[in-house]
């Protein structure tokens, strides 16, 4: 396809300043980022790791790797409208969530209280840190050594890093990703796909797990603008199985739709009024090139806004983020004070540094879990009856 000139283009791209590699004669570098991804032990283990609800409530509801899936799909789809390169988009996309801890936001904010006094955590930075040196695969580096771009996605797909974690910062003085600018067109887009992706499948697992009826959504911006368009089209259909389901369906569809045509409406008028020539041009930009309207932003955050206060801080919500909080909390407390009690990979590097990096190795060894072996670990380490 012949790529816009504010795309990131395959001829310019910055390579793999890690580890040189002979690129492929068949892929192009960010085909072959995202094949790495894919093929990567963090991006299974998403599998089984919280998106709203735990592993064990149900085999239904979303989890990160169904996530990342559906932002790569939306991703993608955008790219391919404003002529990016897809395949750079979506590396970013379905790499953006490899950092994330067992049991979602809980078991973040868990990790995060406990390592703050020594250089942080997010899942950002994390995933960033996963793809970089954690993984192992290859038997000349760690890491996956991906490109400068699909990096440059992960530190920066949010907008420019101000105020990076140390393990950022240092990363950035040795392999530096302009962290003060703007990420490429293929980045801004993984993460408004996010954005449309998790309200949209957020939405259909809240009604689905019976936490969040239809009617809830009545007053819900645009949301209940849709549903109310929806419930009127189905009115014309009788005797139809599952209704209700359907609606539901039809309802996340199109909120889905009117979303991601909003930014690229949007987006499309940022990009003739930039007028960019380069990817560069859209680093250096005051604001990023891809957004919501802002009557759409207005809607997206009264989206958020209500998720926050019915589903994720539903009281059967809070009761499990209460319970993974503490699970978290402890795992990580127990292998701090006694890291000898670690597997054999994560033990000898624990044991070999000073205070900051013993924790840092905890941190990664937690975040690694997925929810189920998060529990069963906390059951090793703390049931007598159980074998460790």
């Amino acid at each position: 396809m012949d790529l816009a000139p504010y795309a990131v283009q395959p001829a310019e791209g910055r390579g793999r300043r890690l580890y040189p590699e002979d690129e492929s004669l068949t892929r192009s570098p960010w085909q072959r980022d995202r094949d790495r991804v894919v093929h990567s032990s963090g991006f299974r283990r998403l599998q089984y790791k919280t998106q709203v609800f735990i592993n064990h409530e149900g085999d239904f509801f979303r989890t990160r790797l169904t996530h990342s899936l559906e932002v790569a799909q939306v991703a993608r789809s955008m790219a391919r409208f404003l002529r990016l390169d897809e395949d750079l988009t979506e590396a970013v996309a379905l790499a953006h969530d490899l950092g994330h801890t067992p049991f979602g936001h809980a078991g973040e904010e868990s990790v995060a209280a406990l390592m703050q006094p020594w250089g942080g955590f997010d899942h950002n930075t994390q995933a960033l840190r996963q793809v970089a040196a954690l993984e192992r695969r290859y038997l000349a580096f760690d890491g996956l050594n991906l490109t400068w771009e699909t990096l440059e996605g992960l530190a920066k797909h949010n907008g420019p890093v101000k105020k990076p974690a140390t393990w950022l910062r240092d990363f950035d003085a040795q392999w530096p990703l302009d962290l003060l600018s703007y990420a490429s067109t293929e980045a801004q887009v993984a993460a408004l796909a996010d954005d449309i992706a998790y309200h949209g499948h957020d939405l259909d697992d809240g009604v689905k797990s019976g936490l969040l009826s239809l009617d809830d959504l009545n007053d819900v911006p645009l949301v209940g603008e849709i549903l109310a368009q929806v419930r009127t089209l189905a009115a014309g259909y009788t005797d139809i199985p599952q209704k209700a389901q359907r609606i539901r369906h039809e309802m996340v569809r199109r909120v889905i739709h009117a979303l991601a045509t909003d930014v690229l409406v949007t987006t499309r008028q940022n990009l003739q009024d930039l007028a960019p020539k380069t990817v560069e041009e859209v680093r250096g930009a005051s604001a990023p090139v891809v957004a919501f309207s802002p009557a759409m932003a207005e809607a997206n955050k009264g989206i958020r806004k209500f998720l926050f206060a019915k589903l994720y801080r539903h009281w059967r919500v809070n009761r499990m983020t209460y319970k993974a909080k503490r699970v978290t909390a402890e795992l990580f407390t127990i292998l701090v004070e006694s890291p000898k009690l670690l597997p054999d990979r994560w033990r000898a590097p624990a044991l070999a540094g000073d205070e900051t990096a013993m924790r840092r190795t905890v941190a990664d060894y937690v975040a690694s879990m997925t929810d189920r072996f998060a529990i069963e670990e906390h059951r090793r380490l703390t049931d007598l009856s159980i074998a460790g």
